[in-house]
């Protein structure tokens, strides 16, 4: 996953971030609040991990203004208020979670991982566009350049998963929690077919292939 530690305390900053690159995360670092948000609305990230006292702009402020510019990244917020009040003043922001300082790492890295699993909202949304391919969710209907495209139910479920992510790849493990609801690996290239079916649909007729393979991350819609 691609990450983003927003927090000022210099030792804390550097102990989530060698833990998350350890476990093979590619982590992004800032120390104020003002330089979170230009990271976060310029940046593409899987989750936020945002201290809530921040010098500059405080890390609720940060919060507000993410979520009020329609910006969906899942965000934990860290902090030393640990009381129930906090808590809730945090989560009406727009936290999708709460850690109170000191934590474990283990627990904070278990989270994340949540976070990082859990569908995102958008029920305004009818329609997922990227680039000239676009689906309605009302009536089911792919076209991309104009061209209308049959796929079948797992196929949508797939290009759907992945556009409301436009641009972030999803793992293996991702695709198979969302799309066939599995929390294990069934030991088959399901996710590899699905994938090589949707390609042979929904990029070979076309000049421009939308789906990219990151090798050795996942998959994700360019566009």
């Amino acid at each position: 996953m691609k990450l983003l530690i927003v927090e000022d305390d210099n030792t804390t900053a550097s102990y989530i971030a060698r833990g998350l690159r350890e476990e093979g995360h590619v982590v992004d670092m800032t120390d104020t609040g003002k330089e979170g948000l230009i990271a976060a609305t310029s940046g593409s990230y899987d989750v936020i991990v945002l201290d809530r006292m921040l010098p500059e702009v405080d890390g609720l402020t940060v919060l507000k203004t993410l979520r009020g510019a329609g910006n969906t990244t899942p965000v934990l917020l860290l902090t030393a208020l640990g009381n129930v009040e906090d808590r809730i003043e945090g989560l009406q922001a727009g936290a999708d979670d709460y850690l109170a300082k000191p934590f474990a790492f283990g627990e904070l890295s278990a989270r994340i991982a949540a976070l990082a699993r859990r569908p995102q909202t958008m029920e305004a949304e009818t329609v997922l566009r990227g680039g000239d391919l676009e689906i309605d969710l009302l009536t089911r209907k792919v076209t991309r350049a104009g061209q209308e495209i049959e796929l079948l139910p797992r196929e949508f479920a797939l290009l759907e998963h992945l556009l409301r992510r436009k641009g972030r790849v999803q793992t293996r493990t991702m695709l198979l929690e969302s799309v066939w609801d599995l929390g294990f690996d069934p030991g088959t290239n399901v996710v590899e077919t699905h994938i090589s079916r949707l390609r042979a649909k929904v990029d070979k007729p076309f000049e421009t292939e939308l789906i990219e393979t990151v090798r050795g991350a996942g998959y994700r819609i360019v566009a």
